[in-house]
């Protein structure tokens, strides 16, 4: 069943998680990303302790499709250094998991005829 993972990574704000939302379900990158927030992120960076709101993403989407997905989201985050990082899905709902599946396979193509 860790065929499938859960991906979290956050954005400042919710205009950018949406934005990366779209771009990883038009690809075919992840089958749904639900953006929560807003949300307070307390962490250090540069030597300080920071405190900003941001907006949660949670992107469902497989194994086989995760080097991509991370590939694709380190090119569009707004981020110096975003977290990403990845849960196994461990159990899920049969067709819930089946529509998932399918969500992640790449279109297919048309093949042009000859006329």
């Amino acid at each position: 069943m860790q065929e499938y993972l859960q991906v979290l990574t956050a954005a400042g704000t919710r205009a950018d998680a949406c934005r990366m939302a779209s771009v990883l379900v038009e690809k075919r990158l992840a089958g749904c990303v639900q953006v929560i927030g807003p949300i307070e992120s307390t962490y250090r960076w540069k030597g300080r302790v920071e405190r900003s709101p941001e907006w949660l993403c949670l992107v469902k989407t497989s194994q086989a499709r995760y080097n991509e997905l991370v590939s694709i989201l380190e090119a569009i985050h707004p981020y110096d250094v975003p977290e990403i990082l990845a849960v196994p899905v461990t159990r899920g709902s049969g067709r819930y998991l089946a529509w998932l599946g399918r969500s992640l396979k790449p279109a297919r193509r048309r093949r042009r005829q000859c006329r």
